[in-house]
């Protein structure tokens, strides 16, 4: 573990697999390889060494804040209710963030203090793509400005709030558009885990999403490598679910390697790169934990903030 003048503790991939201590592992392999991402690696050996270690730590979190409400609630005279626990997961697109959220949901519901554990992305949240393109920004789909901000506050306040059944839009990943007339709903859960690009932008004036999370991750790696992801993932799909005539993508399937080679390159750098510079990546500080990946999607150190 090194030490420097830094808000937060830094450890390698040694020093933090040593703080599983004795955490079973609760996941079996066919588990494992079901909760990969598109052309993301993943062993049983990474969620052993990585997030065994990181459920370790949420579950301590969690026991801690419901402890500190139950203190509250006496200090107040009133019955103990349960505030669930946001947690955010926050990164690139490709970055691996989705995979990491369903693989922390998973193993957080298996500790016995909390086994309601749900996962809501903020893609719901997008405006529909008749509203992006009336407003001439369905090409900067992503960007914060590209979110119904309000509806993703009002959802998270209530969550906060204990109200018993918060509504969240769903999103297909298919059609690339909120499904109209389908909603997911939240019925106070012990724990949240909200996954998305912009979800740790704060800061500023007023209130921001960001200020009701208890905990947050931020999934980084080089740009260069995220930029690698990105391409490999945009040439699956090519070959996999944009052969779909649904897929709103479909108009990408018969495109040769080399053409799709430079359409994915021009996607990125104009797109995803830009939004990971100008949005993401200077949000990066403001999380409670950073897991910094290597080319080959394995995690190679961590950064805790003190406190």
């Amino acid at each position: 573990m090194t030490g420097s003048v830094s808000p937060y503790i830094e450890f390698d991939r040694d020093e933090w697999a040593a703080l599983r201590a004795t955490t079973p592992m609760t996941l079996t392999d066919d588990e494992v390889e079901k909760i990969r991402g598109i052309n993301v690696e993943l062993s049983t050996s990474e969620v052993e060494s990585i997030f065994l270690p990181l459920s370790r730590l949420l579950n301590l979190y969690v026991r801690a804040s419901q402890g500190l409400f139950s203190v509250t609630d006496t200090f107040l005279g009133r019955p103990t209710e349960p505030v669930p626990y946001v947690i955010a997961i926050a990164g690139s697109v490709a970055v691996g963030k989705s995979t990491i959220a369903r693989i922390m949901q998973m193993l957080l519901s298996r500790w016995p203090d909390h086994p309601s554990v749900d996962l809501v992305t903020t893609d719901g949240f997008l405006y529909p793509n008749a509203v992006l393109e009336e407003r001439r920004i369905l090409h900067r789909k992503g960007f914060p400005e590209s979110y119904d901000r309000r509806r993703l506050l009002q959802f998270v306040t209530d969550v906060k709030a204990g109200v018993p059944e918060v509504r969240a839009p769903i999103y297909s990943h298919l059609t690339y558009d909120i499904v109209p007339d389908r909603e997911r709903v939240v019925r106070q859960p012990q724990i949240v885990i909200l996954e998305g690009l912009n979800v740790l932008q704060g800061g500023g004036t007023g209130t921001y999403v960001s200020d009701y999370f208890d905990f947050s991750i931020y999934v980084d790696a080089d740009v260069e490598h995220i930029g690698d992801w990105y391409l490999d993932r945009f040439l699956t799909l090519r070959d996999t679910a944009f052969r779909d005539e649904a897929s709103y993508f479909h108009r990408y399937a018969g495109l040769s390697d080399e053409v799709a080679l430079e359409e994915g390159r021009r996607i990125w750098r104009e797109i995803n790169e830009v939004n990971l510079e100008e949005n993401i990546l200077p949000t990066r500080e403001r999380a409670t934990l950073i897991l910094y990946k290597a080319a080959d999607h394995a995690v190679q150190h961590v950064r805790l903030r003190r406190g």
